[in-house]
């Protein structure tokens, strides 16, 4: 009998990892180099963004088949429909799947999206490999912009990765590593410049231990079940494209336990702002020197000045931007994405449209 590449995946359940850390930590910048090196192994990534403009997926190294752009807004809190069905799409992949890798939103609480795997049907399919948290070893502090996000981040992952390093001093090293060590027990960690880690430190490396979740997993699993008999929905038969998964029901899971409220908590929100006109660069210079509320933590966009025919990559995390210039691959637009704590998006959105050429 063969065993077609989609039928293997299943069998031997598609290793996952879930690449979380704060604003501006190097998630993307460690995903493009998993993309970049992976070699033989086939490796498909989902990316989802806080924000109205994804812009991380025109970032990657490639934005083909193999990539999924999940639905705006933060991962951990539209769980349900979009995380289940773009991991059951991987699984059927027709070509195999080797490896998936979901990048997440610098605000996520990744414990909803650790249950999503261990808790749901797809604890059946899927091998959750590990949690990479991502570490600014510049501007992380055991207080980190007061943010639970960022705590829960590092405190639930399985292998932590200090970026950056050669931004940081060694004593300041030296604390990091105390801190995550205190918050988890026998951390691994890792250092990194770039995000350039060996892949075998991180992918296929069975860190994660489901036993660890287990009492959350269970009531998960009990709160699916109330769901289902609450809403009478039960799905026997639900056929994805030739696998047949009885009780399939994920369109109608609420996940209400693990629901997470963290950015109430936390007050995150993102500014979006686009526009078919360039900006002056000196006008825009004097925007992020002058004008830049002090409560926004990350920024990214892709720029277009009146003065450069080029496409200008803009990221800015804490004090720090840059600008990279590249060749225009379509017509020339402003897209940037702000984020931070209680911003007001109307006096943002002035402040740059008044940067623009008229």
């Amino acid at each position: 009998m063969t065993i077609s590449m989609p039928e293997l995946a299943v069998k031997r359940g598609m290793p996952v990892t879930i690449i979380t850390g704060f604003l501006g930590s190097g998630k993307t910048t460690l995903l493009n180099h998993i993309l970049s090196n992976n070699q033989n192994l086939k490796v498909a990534a989902l990316v989802n963004e806080f924000g109205d403009i994804n812009i991380d997926s025109q970032l990657l190294v490639s934005m083909d088949e193999d990539m999924v752009e999940l639905s705006n807004g933060c991962i951990c809190c539209t769980i349900n429909d979009g995380l289940v069905d773009a991991a059951y799409r991987m699984l059927e992949r027709e070509d195999g799947v080797d490896h998936l890798v979901i990048e997440t939103t610098g605000v996520a609480d990744p414990l909803p999206i650790i249950l999503t795997f261990l808790g749901t049907e797809l604890r059946e399919l899927t091998r959750l490999d590990s949690i990479i948290t991502m570490v600014d070893t510049e501007t992380f502090t055991p207080d980190h912009f007061d943010s639970e996000a960022a705590l829960k981040q590092v405190a639930y992952a399985d292998i932590t990765i200090l970026n950056k390093t050669d931004l940081a001093s060694s004593e300041q090293l030296e604390k990091l590593e105390t801190y995550i060590g205190s918050m988890k027990a026998g951390a691994r960690i890792l250092h990194s410049q770039h995000g350039q880690v060996p892949l075998p430190l991180i992918l296929d490396v069975w860190c994660n231990n489901p036993e660890a979740y287990a009492d959350l997993v269970q009531e998960e699993i009990e709160q699916t079940d109330c769901d289902r008999k609450h809403h009478g929905h039960d799905h026997h038969g639900h056929d994805h494209h030739g696998h047949d998964h009885h009780g399939h029901d994920h369109h109608d899971r609420e996940h209400h336990h693990h629901h997470s409220s963290h950015l109430d908590n936390d007050g995150f929100v993102s500014v979006a702002f686009e526009s078919d006109r360039p900006f002056y660069i000196e006008k825009f210079q004097h925007f992020l020197e002058e004008r830049l509320p002090q409560n926004v933590f990350r920024a990214k966009g892709i720029l277009w000045f009146e003065e450069s025919d080029l496409r200008n990559i803009f990221q800015l995390s804490g004090p720090r931007f840059d600008l990279k210039g590249e060749q225009w691959r379509t017509a020339p637009r402003n897209q940037l994405v702000f984020i931070g704590r209680h911003l007001n998006g109307d006096e943002i959105r002035q402040e740059l449209t008044d940067c623009l050429v008229r």
